[in-house]
């Protein structure tokens, strides 16, 4: 990745994947990466581990709200204006409910469907216009790869509120009729899916396990029979937002220990 131009939604979690993919594209040593969340809370921490790890790589903390259209415009903007080119966009803020259909609202949908599906919606807009550009940063040719955040719960139902696998689900149409939109320009967009992976906004179903005695039972139902954790996610995004993807475009990937593979079954069985 390198010479590349990177912005990350979602990386304040401590525990996140937006956080895990951070590091894990730095490895590959881009030029820079804007880190991103709501507020400044840990990003900042974030961007000093970069740095003193991976000296070469630019590491910039912004708060920006990944459901605003300017202030995503203006992230886009901002690393046009600086490095002259923008080749890597990962749209991963999001949040979860654990709500029944009967305890939704409309207000409460809307929020969801903002936060989740309309994040990404502004990240294929404005980054991929942006990847459009050539001529400043080095960048010859039109490209890029936008990334997005979905959700096992996008796929089917059991893995999430009404409100939440909703939203997921589209963020995975999202990916797939943008990759078609930026036909002929080398912009790719991609989905991912991940399972039960520990991170904050997981962190209720662990502590409660843990107080429980049961964590061994989490991710039983997956043929690894485990959960994931946020760098097993964050390995796959980078590899997506890599050169080493050139050719994968327009594609949902699950990254669930295999839940998603089957219909209920026992573990082991085939009746």
């Amino acid at each position: 990745m390198t010479n590349k131009v990177c912005i990350i939604t979602g990386a304040g979690s401590i525990y996140g994947i937006g956080r895990a993919t951070a590091i894990s594209i730095a490895k590959r040593e881009p030029k820079a990466i804007y880190v991103t969340d709501l507020t400044l809370e840990n990003l900042e921490d974030l961007s000093k581990e970069i740095h003193e790890k991976y000296p070469g790589v630019q590491c910039i903390a912004r708060a920006v709200d990944a459901a605003s259209s300017s202030a995503v415009e203006g992230i886009v903007n901002e690393a046009l204006t600086t490095f002259g080119r923008l080749d890597v966009f990962v749209a991963n803020a999001g949040k979860a409910t654990m709500s029944r259909i009967s305890q939704e609202t409309a207000e409460s949908f809307t929020d969801m469907m903002r936060i989740n599906s309309l994040s990404v919606f502004l990240a294929i807009k404005f980054a991929g216009e942006a990847m459009k550009a050539v001529g400043k940063g080095g960048k010859e040719r039109s490209g890029g790869s936008i990334v997005a955040t979905s959700s096992v719960a996008g796929i089917r139902s059991g893995a999430g509120s009404p409100e939440y696998s909703a939203s997921k689900a589209a963020v995975a149409s999202l990916c797939q009729t943008g990759s078609c939109q930026y036909a002929g320009f080398d912009i790719r967009v991609n989905a991912i899916c991940p399972g039960l992976i520990e991170t904050n906004m997981t962190k209720l179903v662990f502590d409660n396990a843990r107080s429980r005695g049961t964590t061994h039972k989490i991710g039983q139902l997956n043929p690894l029979g485990r959960s994931g954790v946020s760098s097993e996610v964050g390995n796959v995004i980078a590899f997506l937002a890599s050169d080493e993807a050139s050719y994968v475009n327009g594609q949902v990937f699950a990254v669930d220990g295999g839940l998603s593979a089957s219909h209920p079954v026992a573990p082991g069985k085939f009746f």
